[in-house]
């Protein structure tokens, strides 16, 4: 700087214009000493800021992981390491742990940069459908004080008024650490965490149930995921919850809670792939009639008898039915199908054959 200023002076000077010349130079010069000392106190502000964030995020880390990690000061030692955060090389030093450890908080504070956050809502749904990961749920965990806790997810289907449902089950889970999302124009997912005293799963949602039609005269499905360790896991319970709903309406099953158990198998035999399930069928030749899968008096009659633990007396009072009627139609699945389904064997393969052709429809 100080050689463009001779430089310069020395122009004015040949010019003759070296008094005017001069005081603007001066005035550059001062100005450009200015702007430059500004612009290193800014520098110097943001990162002030960002080591203060990073500190923040650091104890977010220790208190939700259990791993003490700090910004390296003084000289290096064996336990220290390099991450970016905010476009910043930083060097962090772990207290114990290993390399794994040093793995996950590296991801935590790469990834802590990326500030922008979705609406509470918005964010709580892509956490249910498993977008964003790990990282998200411990985001939203941080961000609106969510207990790490046990916990499982339930996917509510009102018939109708799914917003007038919505607020009503909001107001149900009030003063709790319970939340609810509208997760489409029909669906409500609610998370539910998990205490000694708290009803059982499906009895809660029961309740739901039951609390919805009270209140609004709304009939609604509900499905109940499993119980996940923490709510970092939630996901999956949610998609548990989502599959036994959906099964429930496309099995026409009875009742209006269901716990994803009951579709255990037919989630099995969902995924194998299509063309497979064809040979599948195939195989069973012309037994594969509709009047004894797809619909009709006779597949409701076994359905009802496989209902009720493949008891006769049971069944017939269930369907209003002789019970010289239901032994009849029992034996023309028989007839149509070679298999008995009084017996147990026989049953289990009646009901894996209602199931393969309803997912083959």
């Amino acid at each position: 700087m100080a050689l463009f200023f001779i430089f310069y002076e020395k122009l004015a000077e040949i010019a003759g214009e070296s008094e005017n010349l001069l005081i603007f130079l001066r005035k550059s010069v001062i100005i450009e000493f200015a702007n430059g000392a500004s612009r290193f106190a800014g520098r110097k502000t943001e990162m002030d800021d960002t080591m203060s964030e990073l500190s923040r995020l650091l104890e977010d880390v220790r208190r939700k992981t259990g791993i003490n990690v700090r910004p390296l000061e003084g000289e290096e030692n064996g336990n220290s390491f390099s991450v970016n955060y905010c476009g910043n090389a930083v060097r962090l030093v772990l207290d114990g742990g290993d390399e794994t450890s040093q793995k996950l908080v590296r991801y935590l504070v790469e990834n802590g940069k990326e500030r922008t956050m979705p609406e509470r809502e918005e964010h709580l749904k892509s956490i249910l459908l498993g977008e964003g990961g790990g990282w998200s749920a411990f985001r939203y965990m941080t961000r609106y004080a969510v207990p790490n806790l046990e916990c499982y997810a339930i996917d509510l289907l009102p018939e109708r008024l799914s917003k007038e449902s919505k607020r009503h089950i909001a107001r149900c889970l009030e003063g709790s650490q319970d939340m609810c999302v509208a997760m489409d124009d029909s669906r409500i997912a609610v998370v539910k965490f998990a205490a000694e005293a708290d009803v059982p799963p499906m009895e809660f949602a029961q309740f739901l149930v039951q609390t919805l039609y009270e209140e609004l005269g709304v009939r609604a499905q509900a499905g109940v995921g499993g119980q996940v360790r923490s709510f970092s896991e939630i996901a999956r319970s949610y998609l548990e919850a989502a599959t036994a709903v959906r099964m429930s309406v496309a099995f026409k099953s009875k009742g209006e809670v269901h716990s994803h158990r009951e579709y255990l198998l037919v989630k099995l035999l969902e995924e194998i792939p299509r063309t497979r399930l064809q040979e599948y069928t195939e195989s069973f030749g012309d037994a594969y009639r509709e009047d004894i899968f797809g619909g009709g008096e006779i597949a409701d009659t076994a359905e009802a008898f496989l209902e009720n633990s493949l008891n006769l007396s049971e069944t017939s009072r269930t369907l209003f039915m002789h019970r010289n009627t239901l032994a009849y139609r029992l034996d023309k699945i028989e007839q149509a199908t070679g298999l008995d389904i009084r017996k147990f064997s026989d049953a289990v393969t009646f009901r894996v054959m209602t199931i393969l052709y309803k997912l083959n429809r």
